[in-house]
């Protein structure tokens, strides 16, 4: 019986000190929702962090990756994905979801550079070729010209799309509402395929063999090139749009897991000169503009970029515009 009760004793201190142990030594999680074409990036960036975490820490860590079109990615966080961060493809993305009352106000000042830790821009993809003599915006509009695009009403990157060829007939019409609509209506008409994504319009296009021409985010366009050197090639048109993809913690539900500091160090980390250099070797643009100029070799620095603000007045009125249900967008494809 004393026996039995020194074992009984022992396997309870056992169990306790495992219990004790695996609370220590949990693994933390956190999820982070984005936008289609940063798989590759997070890909390399998630590991770096690991990495650091461990190191400053001594805590394991894992990372929940969600991809998807940008629009589509704020409406499942809004729906109940219980995302820690976003780091989503446009400002009116992570404003849905602070109107959502998921992310508090503010969040455009928490970090640096309006808490986008990378630019990029819009180039047109084009296979070697190039058939069709594509160079410009305005080689879009010719009939027979077959254009891949993703969907403005659920990718950020496809908003962002349409400003561009926006912003371009600005220039050319000297401002003409009349007839700025009227080339991006033209443009619109020669879309084969409007997919829900970036990267879905990418394998369409690439993968798929559909189109002359991708407009895609310049990342995509290099990756594309990257991996079949011989079959495309990249098409920096004459003019084009400055892209700020922002990025932001969920504060309602950071609260609730308790993992308000690691998801701050998360997005806080991306601003740090080892991650720049990780976001300019996967083609998007350091916010950094001294570390920007280590990839003078890799990107365009010289082109001609709008910036939203300036001529669409930020996203808030580019969005209403553009995007908004009737708005634009929809009269324009109604058209087609």
């Amino acid at each position: 019986m004393k026996k039995i009760l020194i074992w009984i004793i022992l396997t309870v201190l056992l169990l306790g000190g495992l219990s004790g142990c695996s609370k220590k030594d949990a693994v933390i999680e956190i999820t982070n929702v984005s936008y289609d074409p940063t798989r590759e990036l997070f890909e390399e960036y998630n590991q770096e962090f690991i990495n650091y975490w461990k190191d400053e820490k001594g805590q394991d860590l894992a990372i929940i990756q969600s991809h998807g079109g940008s629009g589509k990615q704020a409406r499942s966080v809004i729906e109940g994905n219980e995302a820690d961060v976003v780091t989503l493809a446009l400002a009116r993305d992570i404003t849905a979801i602070e109107e959502a009352g998921l992310i508090e106000g503010g969040w455009e000042e928490e970090f640096d550079y309006n808490s986008s830790p990378y630019t990029s821009t819009i180039v047109l993809l084009v296979r070697k070729a190039n058939d069709k003599n594509i160079g410009d915006w305005g080689d879009l509009v010719r009939e027979g010209v077959e254009i891949i695009t993703p969907n403005p009403k659920t990718s950020g990157g496809a908003c962002w799309n349409f400003l561009a060829a926006w912003a371009y007939a600005h220039m050319e019409y000297g401002g003409d509402e009349d007839r700025i609509k009227e080339f991006v209506t033209r443009l619109y008409s020669n879309v084969i395929v409007l997919d829900s994504g970036a990267r879905a319009a990418t394998t369409t296009f690439v993968e798929n063999g559909q189109g002359d021409v991708l407009i895609a985010w310049e990342n995509e366009a290099f990756l594309s090139v990257q991996e079949q050197p011989d079959n495309f090639e990249i098409i920096y048109p004459s003019i084009s749009i400055l892209t700020e993809p922002p990025v932001a913690v969920v504060d309602k539900i950071v609260k609730k897991r308790g993992s308000v500091e690691v998801a701050r160090a998360y997005l806080e980390y991306m601003f740090s000169d080892k991650a720049q250099r990780i976001i300019g070797n996967n083609f998007y643009r350091p916010s950094n503009q001294e570390i920007l100029k280590e990839y003078s070799h890799v990107f365009n620095l010289n082109m001609k970029l709008i910036s939203l603000h300036e001529m669409f007045g930020g996203w808030d009125e580019a969005y209403k515009k553009f995007f908004a249900d009737g708005a634009i967008f929809d009269q324009i494809y109604e058209r087609k």
